[in-house]
């Protein structure tokens, strides 16, 4: 039976032995949704009737991206400039930002859970979520925020814009909390999503591992992450769904294999010398056919909010042979070297994979006879990674992901489409916009008020139980001020606990990592070589867990300074970021700049003391349980029994959970009380530890040896 709907739908295949639910066939032929990857098509006019009376949001969330991987921002300044712009190929972006109005002071969080937090819930992020926690945490004390992401009661931006009639669609990253079906996309109003719940997955098999995710997490990385909920099926993307999504090869993922350093699949896909997946399986082109259909599918006579929230550019650094060879051809033909970093050589490809999904996504709203009526948001949840094997360049900005440096928090963004006013485009806005304001912007546009009765009414419970409160929305609506060219934050935005900006200063405390500034070709064989001695090294004191646990490679701290690039900046530096964009003038010891150092000192210190700090919990053996029973993948495992929709287990899931119940009872009774043996069991696993830190083992120089200086 197929259930035709507008948004992806299950049908249910039955047999004597077994049943199975999954998506409904696309009602747009696959192969139209797949050949809709070209670049921005010439302006289509909207037709005059049906018309949605509200404007559509297409808003665009990209990860990890760095400031200098944008064409944008390379003007053909510097001594690498040139081969830099062969490199970084983003004529879509560009085109749309031109179009449209830059936002050049877009300030997000500097990692990527709290700012997503922050984006969906209309909090700063330090009053919502401000760690990166693992999906399988859980504090049952507190059934409000006693997990990852945002806490339950909060109410979602979808589900502020579904209250104003909008269709409401999701498709990619989530990160924002996935232990209830509350915590998901589908409790915060989403209509549909397909994707992923946590940090990163494999972008061709969709399972976790520790270049996706940094950690060992309890379950051991076994599972998939990789879903499609809706009004009819909410599970597991099935080999049946991923047909739906243009995918028709088995992945060969195996769940034995994920306790590793490395992915089980090479950067192109390959499993092993004899079997590669197409580029149908790679998960962005899936993602990218999904959205499409979104678009083709909608009824224009409603407003339509999607947000499209791409893996891309974060790790594992992973893309299709086609766009590496793409980059080595632009690179060749305008006269340059070939790139000498594999990283950066993938960062790039990966790059001009992501401009084209936006370009897609445009041409079909333009298509459809939408574009007149859209809004387009676009940014980034934080700055580019610099350490191995991020691979991001934010020339010629300071720092990058983890830091508080401009490179960590300035993000790429930009408005477009349709909807922004004519006078205003091709503009570029230099006021102060928080990630934390689109929820009031969307809000204000969709004529529905901001404040969040579900959270105050959370309140009087959580005041009587004696456990944090939910703070208030933060969200400042920004779009007259962007309209109009204003500063719609002139008094201090509270960045982080160890940074505030009052535009044009801003104020740096605490210790901060990858104090460096990178050059335009970044990274390099050189960067590769040095790892070891001088870093940027992977983020040791913020991201590698093994069990929920930051493993302890016990070295020194000069070591960890040294390599991570630590600049110790106390109870604040003080720069002026308008002058001063590079941060490299520090006015705290300047006495003309007293007043406001002091300003902000006690601006920040205020702030901290309201900042939110739920107990998360720990990580509970309930998130594997769980995930075996609906064919081993990730999501709810709190109250979810009547959330995932009932399926058979195949004989393959059958024996898959026979190893895992082995080995995840290893872990619970063996492992888990004795943090000495899991340091062994790991270190058995992947062998010495400091391996971590050598620059070959996340990257390689492509250069001859003869040749690298």
């Amino acid at each position: 039976v197929v259930v035709d709907s507008t948004s992806l739908r299950c049908h249910q295949q039955c047999s004597a032995k077994r049943s199975r639910a999954h998506a409904s066939r696309f009602k747009m032929p696959l192969a139209l949704a797949l050949a809709w990857t070209l670049p921005v098509l010439p302006l289509l006019l909207a037709s005059a009737d049906g018309k949605a009376p509200k404007p559509h949001i297409l808003l665009l969330l990209s990860d990890d991206y760095g400031w200098a991987n944008w064409g944008l921002h390379n003007d053909g300044s510097g001594p690498h400039a040139k081969q830099l712009q062969a490199e970084i190929h983003t004529p879509n972006l560009d085109e749309l930002a031109r179009e449209g109005v830059v936002l050049d002071r877009h300030y997000a969080f500097r990692i990527c859970s709290p700012s997503r937090s922050s984006l969906m819930s209309g909090r700063l992020a330090m009053h919502v979520n401000w760690v990166n926690t693992g999906i399988t945490f859980y504090n049952p004390k507190d059934p409000v925020s006693g997990s990852a992401g945002i806490p339950r009661n909060m109410t979602g931006m979808a589900a502020k814009l579904k209250e104003a009639g909008y269709k409401t669609h999701m498709v990619g990253k989530w990160d924002a909390g996935a232990a209830t079906p509350e915590h998901t996309p589908w409790g915060r109003g989403f209509d549909t999503f397909v994707g992923y719940h946590q940090h990163a997955n494999d972008y061709w098999q969709e399972g976790v591992g520790f270049t996706c995710i940094g950690e060992i997490d309890v379950c051991m990385d076994k599972f998939v992450d990789f879903h499609v909920y809706n009004d009819t099926y909410k599970g597991g993307v099935t080999p049946e769904i991923a047909q739906e999504l243009g995918c028709f090869n088995d992945t060969a993922y195996n769940q034995s294999l994920s306790a590793q350093l490395a992915p089980q699949v090479t950067p192109t896909g390959c499993v092993n010398a004899s079997y590669c997946l197409p580029d149908s399986c790679y998960e962005e082109a899936m993602l990218r056919a999904r959205a499409l259909q979104v678009i083709w599918d909608h009824d224009i006579s409603s407003p339509l909010f999607l947000f499209f929230t791409s893996h891309l550019l974060h790790t594992p650094l992973q893309v299709p042979e086609k766009y590496l060879d793409k980059v080595d051809a632009r690179v060749r033909d305008a006269g340059f070297e070939p790139i000498d970093s594999a990283n950066r050589r993938l960062y790039a490809a990966m790059t001009m994979y992501l401009d084209e999904t936006v370009g897609a996504l445009v041409s079909a709203m333009k298509t459809k006879d939408m574009w007149l009526d859209t809004l387009v948001i676009f940014t980034s949840d934080n700055g580019g990674p610099i350490y191995e094997p991020g691979a991001a360049n934010n020339y010629p900005l300071k720092g990058g992901k983890y830091s508080d440096w401009e490179g960590g928090i300035r993000t790429n963004a930009f408005v477009s489409g349709g909807f922004v006013p004519m006078a205003r485009r091709g503009s570029t806005h230099t006021g102060v916009v928080s990630i934390a304001d689109w929820y009031g912007v969307v809000c204000e546009l969709a004529g529905v008020d901001q404040h969040d009765a579900a959270a105050a009414k959370a309140n009087v419970w959580l005041q009587a139980q004696g456990l944090p409160l939910l703070h208030p929305v933060d969200s400042l609506s920004q779009w007259q001020h962007i309209v109009d060219g204003t500063n719609g934050r002139p008094d201090t935005l509270y960045v982080s606990n160890k940074a505030v900006l009052k535009y044009p200063y801003k104020l740096v405390a605490g210790d901060q990592v990858y104090s460096m500034w990178s050059g335009q070709l970044y990274p390099n064989c050189s960067t590769i070589a040095d790892i070891a001695t001088r870093g940027p090294a992977l983020p040791l004191l913020d991201e590698i867990h093994l069990f929920g646990k930051l493993l302890d490679l016990g070295l020194p701290k000069s070591k960890i300074d040294t390599i991570m690039d630590i600049e110790q900046c106390g109870d604040g530096k003080l720069f002026n970021v308008e002058e001063d964009p590079t941060e490299q003038k520090d006015l705290s010891s300047d006495p003309q700049y007293a007043d406001i150092l002091s300003e902000l000192r006690e601006d920040l210190a205020s702030f901290n003391r309201g900042m939110f700090q739920p107990d998360r919990g720990a990580p509970v053996m309930e998130s594997c349980w769980a995930a075996m029973k609906v064919g081993g993948y990730y999501g709810p495992f709190v109250a979810h029994e009547d959330f995932y929709t009932p399926v058979e287990l195949t004989p393959k899931q059958i024996e898959n959970n026979k190893i895992a119940k082995a080995d995840l009872d290893f872990v619970e009774k063996t492992l888990l009380p004795n943090r000495t043996k899991q340091v062994e069991w790991f270190t058995a696993q992947v062998g010495d530890l400091t391996r971590l830190l050598d620059g070959d083992a996340f990257d390689k120089c492509l250069k001859p040896p003869a040749l690298v200086v």
